[in-house]
């Protein structure tokens, strides 16, 4: 069994001082009363603590420290709408507080060397908690973005999926509609799981059956959509609305619709979730749910600049609520 590696955490909490009290001490400022360094630094003694040197640099003032940012190596991902959406929201806030990016693409199997940043950003949690769970036993800075994480003290911002999910099947079902179906993200993904969730919440509390039929498991890719969407137009009763998890899949379903002279909306109804401009420049504009991608992820570089730097010490853990941007891809059934 590996010996859990001692964090500046670990220190503080020993030594009965704050993580700015100790960084304090490592960095030798002068000001800290004498008592309390030499607590501390028998305290490191003990437990022999061995700080982040990237930390440290930081702690000095030097302001370009490198922040790393994880994402997982899924197909497709320069193609994808929410990936490149955090790369230009974590670029656009590493470029406004001066630090460097390093950008790590992953498959979550092989350990991360968390020394070549003072301080990490992962995009998710999929197959790779124990990269997450590594990197905050260390002691390194660190946040999730679109992951509620419930097991670890860690620090992340996500969106409300229940909500958007949930918002997605009401507005439906206020247009009269009662043959909804979906086309569901990645189920190994909480977005995709909570997504799928609130929808069928938003149902049931209309007492509509949502029939297994009515749910496609799909995995955020056009290619999935199109499977769903051939499926779906095949059924003997077919659905007179589709809310897909993602804008992709949501203008999949509307390309094959019209191949097959379906209209939208009048014949089938389409409501995607993301908000990609790609929605505005097709034959009919999408309606979605909007999840605030570059805000969050420029934020997100703002809350690990400040926990690597002392500035923050606590996790910080927000959810951040979706929106409905309703364009002209639904409208009432037809029959």
């Amino acid at each position: 069994m590996v010996d859990k590696k001692v964090s500046i955490i670990d220190v503080a909490q020993r030594a009965n001082v704050s993580i700015t009290t100790v960084s304090r001490v490592l960095n030798k400022v002068p000001t800290v009363n004498k008592e309390i360094v030499e607590r501390v630094e028998k305290v490191i003694g003990e437990l022999k603590f061995k700080p982040n040197p990237t930390a440290q640099r930081l702690a000095r003032g030097i302001e370009n420290t490198a922040i790393g940012f994880v994402i997982p190596g899924y197909p497709g991902i320069f193609h994808s709408f929410y990936a490149v959406e955090l790369m230009r929201g974590i670029g656009h806030g590493c470029e406004t507080l001066r630090m460097d990016l390093i950008f790590h693409i992953t498959d979550g199997t092989n350990p991360l060397r968390t020394s070549y940043a003072g301080g990490l950003i992962f995009a998710d949690i999929i197959e790779n908690l124990p990269q997450v769970d590594a990197a905050v036993r260390e002691g390194v800075p660190c946040l999730v973005i679109n992951h509620i994480v419930k097991d670890l003290k860690v620090s992340f911002l996500a969106v409300d999926n229940i909500k958007g999910g949930h918002m997605a099947g009401k507005y439906l079902t206020s247009l009269g509609h009662k043959r909804i179906a979906t086309i569901t993200g990645n189920l190994q993904t909480q977005a995709g799981i909570d997504r799928l969730e609130g929808f069928k919440k938003a149902l049931l509390e209309e007492e509509i059956e949502c029939p297994k039929g009515y749910i496609f498991e799909g995995d955020y890719s056009r290619r999935s959509a199109r499977q769903a969407a051939e499926h779906f137009f095949s059924l003997e009763d077919p659905p007179t609305a589709i809310f897909a998890a993602s804008d992709d899949m949501a203008l999949e379903v509307i390309s094959v619709a019209m191949e097959n002279g379906i209209k939208v909306p009048e014949d089938i109804s389409v409501i995607g979730f993301d908000d990609n401009p790609a929605g505005l420049f097709g034959p009919v504009g999408l309606t979605t749910i909007k999840q605030p991608l570059f805000t969050m992820a420029a934020e997100a570089v703002k809350v690990v600049h400040e926990l690597m730097s002392g500035k923050q010490e606590n996790v910080v853990r927000r959810v951040l609520d979706p929106d409905l941007i309703v364009r002209e891809s639904c409208a009432q059934p037809s029959i």
